[in-house]
Parts: structure tokens; sequence; C-alpha cells
């Protein structure tokens, strides 16, 4: 009966020639009206203008309502949209304390020695632009221009300390090639190392790179390769690229799995110079050599389902274009294994870098105080604190044939002591 009534009372609304669309709240008004003149004119009751009335009260709310929330998702969308770049990315960062003592025989104490506090700060922006590209940005803290460090001594009456660009790069990897990526830029390395004796791992190279890597079956296969500017017309004689000092690199490996216990990673690498003869900031640290050509083979063994976890990882590098007077001292090599014991994570390894193995500017600046010619044993040892939050300590026992002025063969004890916070 209800409906019924409803219903009359709008064919009487059609046949008055109002048609009104019962969820615009400004017709209501006029239902409203055309409710109580049907009643003055005795075609309606008061109990049907009253129930008609409560009828269209809620009508009334209902389009309200529906209006309401169209306005909203309409605005949610614009927002989404105005805020769709910040919501595809990622603010990431470290923040590191650290406490340092280097002690190399017979050096002064105002000479090569150190016993220092230190800070490490990082921020990196990286943004998914569309499925297809990405791009990143960082700055970092820095005493200097070095490459291979982003640590800034506590120091200096509380003077402001410098913020660097640590990174720039773009990353384009196309969807119809899966495990393809194009990058260029200031990069992260883009190759694989399994140590630091040729990369120190703060050196974000320059210039171009491709990588791939894909899953076949169940070897994973990978590699890269990189044309890298380190100084424009090193010559003097022109600003055509030929005229750069620059780096060529590439490397292959693969990744396998024989069983359920084992993980062998295995590769090679070629790093060539051209017009490196030309550079003196190249050929430093302890380097008599003014050419090089890398050539490195690597490998690293993770064994699966042991109470611990445990890995065995190594590197050997020839420099195939070493000359001069130590030019047989062209190699270097470095054998270590990783565990963690009572969620300590454990890190040792044993290195003899030799005088022109590797590039002096570029090899790890810790040990040995960063100086080629040098052999000996690294430890260390981190502790997460909480989530993000670890302390640490790495031990460098070396003995270095450059690193002392005053003595061949000195030791070069080095103490860091870190509190590191990422987010």
């Amino acid at each position: 009966m209800r409906h019924t009534r409803l219903a009359t009372a709008r064919t009487a609304r059609l046949c008055g020639g109002l048609l009104l669309a019962a969820v615009v709240p400004a017709h209501a008004a006029v239902d409203a009206k055309l409710l109580d003149m049907l009643l003055a004119n005795g075609s309606i009751t008061a109990a049907q203008h009253a129930e008609l009335s409560a009828d269209l009260a809620r009508e009334t709310k209902a389009a309200e309502r529906t209006a309401s929330k169209q306005v909203k998702s309409e605005e949610m969308t614009a927002l989404q949209q105005k805020l769709a770049w910040a919501m595809n990315t990622q603010l990431k960062g470290d923040v590191r304390v650290r406490y340092e003592n280097i002690h190399i025989e017979d050096e002064p104490d105002n000479g090569r020695d150190r016993d220092r506090q230190r800070i490490r700060a990082r921020l990196g922006a990286f943004t998914q632009v569309n499925p297809e590209v990405e791009a990143g940005i960082q700055i970092a803290s820095g005493g200097g221009k070095d490459a291979r460090s982003t640590n800034q001594d506590m120091n200096d009456y509380f003077n402001k300390k410098d913020l660097w660009l640590d990174l720039a790069y773009i990353d384009y990897h196309p969807l119809q090639v899966p495990g393809l990526k194009v990058l260029g830029g200031k990069m992260k390395q883009p190759w694989v190392s399994m140590g630091d004796v040729i990369w120190d791992g703060d050196i974000n190279p320059e210039g171009g790179a491709v990588t791939y890597k894909r899953l076949f079956g169940g070897t994973e296969v990978f590699g890269s390769a990189g044309y890298y500017v380190l100084q424009d017309n090193i010559d003097g004689e022109g600003v055509q690229f030929e005229h750069d000092l620059r780096l060529y690199a590439g490397q292959v490996g693969t990744r396998l799995f024989p069983g359920d216990s084992f993980k062998v990673t295995l590769g090679g690498s070629v790093y060539a110079y051209d017009n490196d003869e030309d550079s003196t900031a190249l050929r430093v640290n302890g380097n008599t050599t003014d050419e090089f050509r890398l050539y490195e083979a690597f490998g690293q063994l993770d064994v699966i389902g042991l109470p611990l976890p445990l890995s065995v990882y190594g590197q050997y590098v020839k420099n195939g274009a070493a000359r001069g007077i130590d030019e047989d001292q062209d190699q270097a090599w470095l054998v270590g294994v990783m565990t963690r014991l009572f969620d300590v994570g454990v890190d040792y390894n044993y290195r003899d870098v030799q005088r022109n193995g590797v590039v002096g500017a570029f090899t790890d600046s810790d040990f040995a105080a960063g100086y080629v010619g040098s052999r000996g044993h690294k430890l260390k040892l981190k502790y997460d604190l909480g989530k993000n939050f670890s302390i640490g300590t790495t031990y460098f026992m070396a003995e270095s044939d450059v690193a002392s002025r005053f003595t061949d063969d000195a030791s070069v004890n080095t103490l860091q002591v870190d509190v590191e916070a990422k987010f």
C-alpha cells in the first residue's frame, strides 16, 4: 500500500508538470511544496503527507550522501594524481658515528697516525618514474672530494659540515627484456664485487652501463658492461672523448645451485683504463706503474642448511699492463669467510695487494691506511641492537711497504668502532 501511495503521489507530481529528480536536493523543496499543495487540495491525507514527507527526507539525505562521496572520491583521485610521485618514491639513509685509531709503525703522532671521531650521513631519494624508468639521487657527507670516503671528522669548532652529490642516475629497464638495465649518470657500482681489493665500497662510478641478470632453469647468469669517464681532456690535446681518461669495464658470471645445500657464484671481470699514462691522480698510494688493465676472477661458496650460515669468498686480480721498476708486482688476491655467531655477524679475510696489482686511488681506503703494497688481516664484527640499529667493530692488522715514510714493511694497525642507524 505504501508503494502504491507513493507511486500515486509521484504520478500526481508528473501530472502537475513538475518533474522532480528525487535525489537532487535543489528539487527537494519543490517536492515538499507539491506535497503541501496536494494536502491542501485534498488529494492526499495528512497521514499520507507525513509518510511521503518522511520518504522525501530520506531520499534527500541519501542523495546528499551519494553526492558527498562522489565529491570526496574525485578530490581523493586528484590528490592521488598529485602525490603519485611521492607514493612511488622511497627515502633511504643512514647515520654512522665512528671512533678510529690508525697506528703506522715509526710514524710520528703528527704524521700519518690518526686517533679521531668521525660521522657519516647519507640520504637518498629513489623514485619509480614509470614501470620502465627509475631515477635516484643521494647526498652524503665527506671531508673532501675523496671518492673513497663519505666520512667527516668531528673537528673544526662545531662548524657546519659539507654535503656532496653522491648519486644521480637514471635506470631504464624495458619490460620487453626482463633482467636488462640501462644506467646513466653517477651510479652505484653496477658490477659484482666479492671483496674490496679493486673497489672501495664508497666509490660510485660515473658514465653509462648495461647490466643483465636472468635465471635459466636452476642457473642464474649475470653480466655488465660500461663506459666511465674519469677526467675530461686528460692529455690536454682536445675536448674529444678520445682525449679523456676513461674506463671500460666488463663482467660475466653465474650462480649455480648444486643441490639444496650449496650456492656457488663464479665470475670474471676486465677493467681497462685508457689514457691512464697521462694521469698522476690515478697513480697514487704506492703505485709505480702508470698503466692499468685489470683482469679479475672471483667466487663465493654459500653453504646452506648448517646450524650456522657459512660463506667462503675470494678474488684474484692481475694488472696486465703494469710496467716500470715494479712491473712484476702486478697481482692482488683476497680470501675470506663469513658467518654469524650468537647473533654477531663475523667477516674475516686475508689479502695481499702488490704495488701495481690494482689502482691505488680506488682500492679499500681502510686497509693499510689505503696503501697498496700491503698484506694482512681484516676482522669485522657486527651486532644488531635493534631494528636498523647496530654496533660493530673492525680491526685491520697489516704490513705495508709504503704506508710508513721511515720503515719498510711497517705494521699498520687500524681499529674502528661504529654505531649505525638506518632508515
